[in-house]
């Protein structure tokens, strides 16, 4: 059984990257949530009606100790089951200046993107060199290549996971494992629901929000037989905003 792990895939980016990937019907999807049971249960029901199969994992990434008893289970569970591809896909956001930040804003937003990205697939990464096969994607954001003011906690742990991409990627390569970044900007999704697209789109040059859907149509590729020859980089989908 070939899997793909999508983390944070029960709402928004996270949730259409599952179902595109199951569209595709190459992959058992395995569905990552922390809080919101019936997010991933309505993200698994479309997984099954575009005809794919997928089960949830709940587990907080940050937890190293609760992600490798989670994983552990379902390895031992499903003792045939290869994960080929990892998304990255969990982050948070807590927004604020700098000079007020609290530390555990600061470390619950460097601990769910950054060390998040270390357990999971630090967790299936030897399997996947000796299957010699793999996809890793690593979503980061805008705010990880430019900085975002009010953001300093994100843009770090997004800006830090950019790091990581590109050096995991001159690692694994030889056995035939890609690992890349997405940066989405402004993105239709919960986590941005609270602001003012009629006043940001002014500052893109496409003049709209981007769709969850188009980011999962990157993502997919990038996970694809496609995309062998694309390794350790960082591509944009942000309408012009910054690239």
């Amino acid at each position: 059984m070939k899997c793909a792990i999508i983390t944070g895939g029960s709402r928004g980016i996270g949730s259409a990257i599952c179902l595109k990937l199951a569209e595709e019907k190459k992959y058992h999807i395995l569905i990552n949530y922390t809080s919101n049971e019936a997010a991933a249960n309505d993200t698994l029901e479309k997984v099954k009606n575009a005809g794919s199969t997928g089960e949830i994992l709940k587990f907080d990434v940050s937890d190293y100790a609760e992600t490798q008893k989670v994983l552990e289970s379902w390895q031992e569970k499903n003792p045939e089951a290869i994960v080929e591809v990892i998304i990255n896909n969990a982050g948070i956001t807590r927004d604020g200046l700098f000079m007020w930040m609290k530390p555990e804003d600061w470390n619950s937003v460097i601990n769910t993107s950054l060390n998040g990205f270390f357990n999971v697939t630090n967790f299936f990464i030897q399997k996947m060199l000796r299957n010699k096969y793999g996809r890793i994607i690593n979503m980061v954001s805008v705010s990880g290549l430019k900085g975002t003011a009010g953001q300093t906690n994100y843009s770090a742990a997004k800006g830090a996971l950019i790091g990581a991409t590109k050096a995991l990627a001159q690692e694994v390569a030889k056995r035939k494992i890609t690992v890349n970044a997405v940066a989405p900007g402004f993105i239709k999704t919960d986590m941005t629901q609270e602001f003012d697209e009629s006043q940001l789109k002014q500052m893109i040059p496409v003049n709209r929000f981007g769709e969850a859907e188009e980011v999962a149509d990157l993502v997919a590729f990038l996970a694809s037989d496609k995309a062998s020859y694309i390794t350790g980089e960082v591509i944009n989908i942000n309408g012009g905003i910054y690239s």
